[in-house]
């Protein structure tokens, strides 16, 4: 009879969980948070009892957020200011920067980071009371940022819709980021919005392989369908540019123009990438990744990697973590450059306006003005 895997301290890495019990996820083990006390991994007793655990599932708990808006001071970034209705992403993208953000609530950047996720209910009724601040001053929101504002329980959740028709309702401008074809259920919203000049879209396009996508983003839209996307945002008026992120040496660098005229074809008038990045725990993951699915090509990736990060697989300085430096991120750099001048993508036209802002009526003042309008 097969007795329950034990749960060990032990101080050795992580080991890589079946594939059965990962199906449809990116991550190959579910490493402790760095913050955890103890390191805990399972460990077979002698009763194949590993093979019998269930396949990880997607849990979804709710968290009362107490502010909706997230400010940043990073002076590479193109926004000050965004929103992530979610915690963790199902996308299950293996190289996602935000995965070491799990750790902050116990939790593993590994399969914890795709399957146990966070929604924030009340995100619209945050941002309602923070835009009507007199203090508030508006600049572009930008959603996706963190992690995926279309993940699949979007679906259910609604939580980025509510947002946009706060953003709506104000004529708040609006940036988007997404893997996701589900951005094409908000179209009605986007397209009055960028009638307005209020909305814009990138949608992320990492390879036009089918194959390699799904290895890396096990859950996101095919790239034929973020294509499509595209296609059919530039129809409704949305301005739309492409995202290469991330670009990985020896692995899809190769489809940088290929991919470009794809996205140019289907309409995309912008164009941006950003270089692989390896913060600490992502380091491990996408190591892991490698040796699962490309060990032939695991050894040249990571060495061209470090040539990019001064000698390190990271930098994280300001003005080199989204590009590196070196011979390799230079030519990467440039021929990226070359494209999107060929192809018109290098040119900015999404600046959005804020002069439409229009602050919600902040509750005592709404009741204050009812009072007075029986006089």
């Amino acid at each position: 009879m097969s007795q329950p895997a034990r749960q060990t301290v032990s101080s050795s890495a992580p080991s890589p969980i079946g594939g059965e019990r990962r199906r449809g996820r990116g991550a190959v083990s579910n490493a402790t948070g760095r913050f955890e006390p103890l390191v805990r991994t399972e460990e077979d007793d002698g009763w194949d009892a590993l093979a019998d655990l269930p396949p990880f599932k997607t849990e979804v708990a709710h968290e009362a957020a107490r502010t909706a808006i997230t400010r940043n001071q990073s002076p590479d970034i193109a926004f000050d200011r965004s929103i992530n209705p979610y915690r963790g992403c199902e996308h299950g993208c293996v190289y996602c920067f935000a995965r070491p953000t799990h750790a902050y609530l116990g939790l593993s950047p590994g399969l914890d980071f795709e399957t146990k996720l966070t929604a924030k209910p009340n995100v619209a009724e945050l941002l309602r009371r923070e835009l009507s601040a007199p203090s508030y001053k508006p600049r572009t929101i930008a959603l996706g940022t963190n992690t995926d504002p279309y993940q699949p329980i979007e679906k259910d959740y609604r939580l980025t819709r509510k947002i946009l028709e706060v953003l709506e309702e104000t004529r708040h401008p609006v940036g988007i980021v997404t893997k996701s074809a589900l951005v094409l259920r908000d179209l009605d919203i986007l397209s009055r919005m960028a009638a307005q000049g209020l909305a814009k879209v990138a949608i992320s396009v990492t390879t036009l392989d089918p194959v390699l996508a799904r290895q890396m983003e096990p859950r996101a839209t095919t790239p034929a369908k973020r294509l499509e996307t595209i296609a059919k945002l530039k129809e409704a008026g949305v301005p739309v540019a492409v995202l290469t992120a991330p670009v990985i040496p020896s692995l899809n660098d190769h489809e940088i123009d290929r991919l470009l005229e794809s996205a140019a074809a289907a309409g995309a008038i912008e164009a941006g990438y950003v270089l692989l990045r390896l913060p600490d725990e992502i380091k491990h993951l996408v190591q892991e990744w490698l040796l699962e699915h490309h060990p032939g090509k695991m050894r040249r990736i990571l060495s061209l990697i470090r040539e990019t990060r001064g000698g390190k697989l990271y930098d994280a300085g300001w003005g080199k973590r989204q590009t590196g430096e070196g011979v390799v991120a230079w030519t990467i750099g440039r021929r990226f450059e070359m494209a999107s001048r060929r192809l018109g993508l290098d040119r900015r036209h999404l600046k959005l306006r804020t002069d439409l802002f229009t602050p919600p009526e902040r509750k005592g003042r709404a009741e204050a003005s009812e009072q007075l309008s029986l006089f």
